[in-house]
């Protein structure tokens, strides 16, 4: 349209647009209905909340196997000798004023098993062996990629402030540990983004739970207006008071068992419990049981009632170590020795020493037994199999 059209607008009416701007997809837009199901945030922060602090059945899970992997006895070892003192050891010990050993490695686990990711600080003051050692929170960590996509740093932000750690040298400040995650080039995945949904479940079951005990935990019911000629239709000022007095005098923990006094026709009808209230304990029961498997833990260590998967105790604590507790530790330590090497120059093997976990003391016993006993190894090939180095043949 022209600048003398645009002034002759009024005088010839309205002049229409030559063109309509509209989205093309704005007849396919998807509107969200009622009803539709509303999961809680995946993001770290969120599901350590809601999964670990707000949990106890995921708590206690992440507790379990956190506090059973810290406290393995750790072997260090070469290819000719294992080592009762060591620099490495000694930094286990005390890696840093504030934590042991144990405390460290159960925070350690703990970010790996809610977030998927670990990441172990070192502060060297020479060349060698670090002299402290910390662990990173992993939800302040990012990942610094590289033109070819390997990491080149990672960043710790903390407010406002951020700090960049170079990993481009052989001796890497920052030992990233990650779970394994198909889609996740750089991050792990953690049970807890698998078992997100399961704590959904049970987080609202036990809101359910809390909200019928506020109710004085009965079931529903109906009041019944008649009116005193027959007329079913209250005022509103009658409709207020009704539901005034029912909230000040009827409804909470302190309202207990109150009897109801009822007026001017008024008759109540209690309704009772349907087939789905009845079924909210076994839903919250099988929540709980998935929360378990996404953790590894048997439920009958956390005391899920229902589950009867094992014989008997002793042996799904025996199943816990063997399919949740080692696997976890022993990819660890391994890394954890594999990155420590680097600074010292060795070639060591840091892993959880297996003849002194108590769990494992009966199978532990049946192979020491085996091995003894097979006639057609020789004395190194023995030890090899019992995980040992070579023996010493010098001076004792």
């Amino acid at each position: 349209m022209g600048v003398i059209d645009y002034f002759r607008r009024d005088s010839a009416g309205p002049v229409t647009a030559p063109e309509r701007k509209a989205s093309a997809t704005g007849r396919v837009i998807a509107y969200h209905s009622a009803g539709r199901v509303t999961w809680s945030p995946r993001d770290a922060a969120s599901l350590t909340r809601t999964g670990f602090a707000g949990n106890p059945v995921g708590f206690r899970a992440v507790k379990m196997i956190a506090e059973a992997a810290a406290a393995l006895p750790l072997v260090l070892q070469d290819a000719e000798r294992r080592y009762a003192e060591h620099p490495v050891l000694r930094l286990l010990r005390a890696p840093n004023p504030a934590q042991g050993r144990a405390e460290l490695l159960e925070s350690l686990y703990g970010q790996i098993l809610l977030t998927g990711n670990g990441y172990l600080e070192a502060v060297a003051a020479d060349e060698g062996t670090p002299v402290e050692l910390h662990v990173l929170r992993s939800d302040r960590m990012s990942l610094v990629p590289g033109a070819d996509g390997w990491p080149v740093a990672f960043e710790y932000q903390v407010g406002g402030r951020k700090h960049r750690f170079d990993v481009t040298g052989p001796r890497a400040p920052i030992c990233h540990l990650k779970s394994f995650h198909p889609q996740d080039d750089h991050y792990g995945l953690s049970p807890m983004q698998a078992a997100a949904q399961a704590v959904d479940v049970h987080n609202s079951a036990s809101r359910w739970s809390k909200a019928l005990l506020d109710n004085a935990a009965r079931p529903s019911g109906a009041i019944v207006y008649s009116g005193v000629d027959g007329e079913g239709v209250m005022s509103a000022d009658q409709y207020d008071r009704l539901v005034s007095e029912m909230e000040m005098h009827h409804q909470g923990a302190a309202n207990a068992g109150r009897p109801m006094l009822l007026e001017g026709g008024l008759d109540w009808k209690p309704m009772g419990f349907s087939p789905s209230d009845m079924e909210f304990q076994k839903t919250k029961e099988a929540a709980a049981r998935e929360i378990a498997l996404a953790f590894g833990v048997p439920p009958m260590l956390i005391g899920i009632p229902g589950e009867a998967t094992y014989a008997n105790y002793q042996e799904a604590h025996r199943a816990f170590y063997r399919l949740t507790v080692l696997p976890l530790a022993t990819r660890v330590t391994a890394a954890i020795g594999e990155w420590l090497e680097r600074f010292s120059g060795e070639d060591l093997r840091l892993g959880p020493d297996l003849d002194h976990v108590p769990a494992l003391a009966a199978e532990r016993d049946a192979q020491w037994n085996r091995v003894a006993n097979a006639d057609f190894l020789s004395r190194a090939e023995k030890r090899a199999l019992l995980g040992l180095p070579v023996e010493d043949t010098g001076d004792e």
